[in-house]
C-alpha cells in the first residue's frame, strides 16, 4: 500500500480531478528512453537520424521516435503503489487524467491498455508538454477547478504547487529541494524503488567474472607461476571482468523490451525500472575507462586481444545473438578468446591441445544455454520472444550439436593425458586418468538437468551454485595437484 506522508485534508477529494505523470510516475523508466533503445536494436540505421529530428525540437523529436517503434505498454515497469491507487480511486468513480510530456500516441496507447483514464494530454508534435506548458493545458482542460496531481520530476513543480493534495512518486532528490524551497508538503508519497547500490551491482553481474578465471589457466597449466606473473594475470583478470560489466550493461539495455517479457530477466535492473538508463549509460563507459586505463600496464598484445574481445562482445549484443549458431558460435570463441588473453599477459604458451579442448567444451556450453531456454519455454508452452532466432523445434538438433560436443572435448583431453607432452609437466600423470570421469560426470549431468528443464539457462551460474559442480571442481584440483 502507498506510504501515507500526510493524510488527505479534503474532504471532497473524490470530487477533484486526480491528473499523473507517466514518465518516472505511473512508470518507473523512462519510455523515450526505451523506445531510443528499442530503435537502437531494431532500426539502428534511422538512428542516424535522431541528431538532425533533435533539430526539429523536442516534441518532433519525440513524434519521431513514437512513430519508429511500437512500445509493449503491457510490459513496462509500472509503479504498481501507483496505480493500485489510481485504481481504487478509479472503482470510486474519479476522474483521472494522464498528462505527461511523452508523445500523445505513446500516452493513449498506455491509457487504452489500462482503462481507467478520462482523458489523456502529451506532447503532440509541436508542442513539448511539460511544465508550464503542460499546467496551461490542464487549465484549459479543467478550468479554473481544484486538481490533484503526482508527479517524480522538477518539471513537475509547477503543477505540484498548483495541485491542492501534491503527491509524488520515486521523486527526484532536485525535486525535493524545489518543494522544500516553496514550502509544500506532499500529501503522499508512492515509493517503490529498489536499492541503488544493490541495482548498480546486479547490473554489473560480478558472478559473471568467474569466466575470467580462464585467463590464469595459461600460467598454471605452465607451471612456472610467481608472484609477478601472478600479479600480471590478476591485472588482465581486473580488465576483462570491467569490460564485461560494461558489455552486460550494453545488452541489457539494449535487450530491455524482450527482458521485461521474460518470466526470470523482467527483474533485472533495468527492465525493471529499478535502475535508469542514464545511470546505465554512465556506468558502461566509467567501466570501460578503467579497463582501458588498467591494459596499459600490460604487455600490448594484452590489449589487442581485448579491444577483439570487446568488439565481438558488442557485434554479439548488437546484432550477431540473432543468428541461430552464429551466437554460440561467439559466446564459445569469446571463452577461448579469455585462454589468449592470458596468455598473452602472463607470456606464456597454450598448446594446440588446451586450444582445442576449450573449443569444443565452450560450444558445448553455450549450445546448453540456449538449450535450457528452449526446454524452459517448452514447459510452459510459450513460443520464443527473445530474437535469438531458435524454435520449439530446434531442441533435439541443439541437444545432439552439444552432447556430441561435449563428449569430443573428453576425447582431446583423453588423447592429451596419453601423450608424451604430459610427461615432461606431471611427474605422476596416470593419476590424470582420474579426471575423466569426473568431467563425464558433469558433463552428463549439466545436459540431464538441461533437458529436464532444471537448468537455469547460464551454465556458468550453475556451477557456481550447484554443490555437486563444485564438489567435482575441487576434485578435479586436487587430483591435478597430486599429479605434478
Amino acid at each position: 500500500m502507498p506510504q501515507v506522508i500526510s493524510p488527505p485534508k479534503s474532504t471532497d477529494a473524490a470530487l477533484r480531478p486526480l491528473c499523473v505523470d507517466l514518465d518516472g510516475t505511473l512508470v518507473k523508466s523512462d519510455t523515450l528512453v526505451d523506445s531510443l533503445l528499442a530503435l537502437v536494436r531494431t532500426h539502428p540505421a534511422r538512428a542516424f537520424m535522431l541528431p538532425v529530428q533533435l533539430l526539429r525540437g523536442k516534441a518532433a523529436f519525440k513524434a519521431f521516435v513514437t512513430e519508429s517503434v511500437s512500445l509493449d505498454v503491457a510490459h513496462l515497469p509500472y509503479n504498481l503503489k501507483v496505480l493500485e491507487f489510481l485504481c481504487e480511486q478509479h472503482s470510486q468513480g474519479r476522474d483521472l487524467y494522464l498528462a505527461t510530456g511523452a508523445n500523445l500516441t505513446l500516452a493513449r496507447r498506455v491509457a487504452n491498455h489500462l482503462g481507467i483514464f478520462r482523458d489523456v494530454l502529451g506532447s503532440d508534435g509541436a508542442t513539448n508538454l511539460t511544465g508550464e506548458r503542460k499546467l496551461g493545458s490542464l487549465r484549459t482542460r479543467l478550468g479554473q477547478a481544484d486538481f490533484d496531481y503526482i508527479g517524480n520530476a522538477t518539471p513537475d513543480l509547477p503543477l505540484l504547487a498548483h495541485a491542492k493534495e501534491p503527491m509524488l512518486a520515486n521523486p527526484s532528490f532536485a525535486l525535493r529541494i524545489g518543494l522544500r524551497s516553496r514550502g509544500i508538503r506532499p500529501a503522499r508519497e508512492f515509493d517503490e524503488r529498489g536499492n541503488s547500490l544493490k541495482s548498480l551491482l546486479l547490473a554489473m553481474r560480478p558472478h559473471q567474472w568467474a569466466k575470467n578465471l580462464l585467463i590464469f589457466l595459461p600460467l598454471l597449466l605452465s607451471h612456472s607461476v610467481s608472484i609477478g606473473s601472478l600479479r600480471v594475470a590478476l591485472l588482465a583478470f581486473c580488465c576483462f571482468s570491467l569490460t564485461a560489466s560494461a558489455n552486460y550493461i550494453v545488452n541489457d539495455l539494449l535487450d530491455i523490451e524482450s527482458d521485461r517479457r521474460h518470466p526470470q530477466k523482467r527483474f533485472r535492473p533495468f527492465a525493471s525500472g529499478n535502475l535508469s538508463a542514464f545511470a546505465g549509460v554512465g556506468l558502461a563507459a566509467t567501466l570501460l575507462l578503467l579497463a582501458i586505463a588498467d591494459a596499459r600496464l600490460l604487455p600490448i598484445d594484452f590489449s589487442g586481444w581485448l579491444l577483439l574481445y570487446l568488439g565481438m562482445t558488442l557485434a554479439y549484443s548488437t546484432y550477431l545473438k540473432r543468428i541461430p549458431l552464429v551466437d554460440v558460435l561467439i559466446l564459445s570463441g569469446l571463452y577461448t578468446l579469455r585462454l589468449l588473453a592470458g596468455s598473452a599477459a602472463t607470456g606464456t604458451h597454450i598448446s594446440h591441445w588446451l586450444g582445442s579442448f576449450s573449443v569444443f567444451l565452450f560450444f558445448s556450453l553455450a549450445i546448453a544455454k540456449r538449450f535450457a531456454e528452449l526446454e524452459n519455454l517448452s514447459a510452459t508452452s510459450s513460443a520464443p520472444r527473445n530474437g535469438r532466432g531458435y524454435l520449439l523445434t530446434d531442441i533435439d538438433q541443439l541437444r545432439s550439436f552439444g552432447t556430441s560436443s561435449a563428449f569430443a572435448a573428453v576425447v582431446i583431453f583423453a588423447i592429451y593425458i596419453s601423450g608424451g607432452d604430459v610427461v615432461k609437466l606431471y611427474r605422476k600423470p596416470v593419476l590424470l586418468w582420474l579426471i575423466m570421469p569426473l568431467m563425464i560426470l558433469w558433463l552428463c549431468r549439466v545436459w540431464l538437468l538441461a533437458s529436464r528443464g532444471e537448468l537455469q539457462e547460464d551454465p556458468v551460474v550453475f556451477a557456481l551454485t550447484d554443490r555437486m559442480s563444485l564438489f567435482i571442481g575441487a576434485a578435479v584440483a586436487v587430483v591435478a595437484l597430486l599429479a605434478i
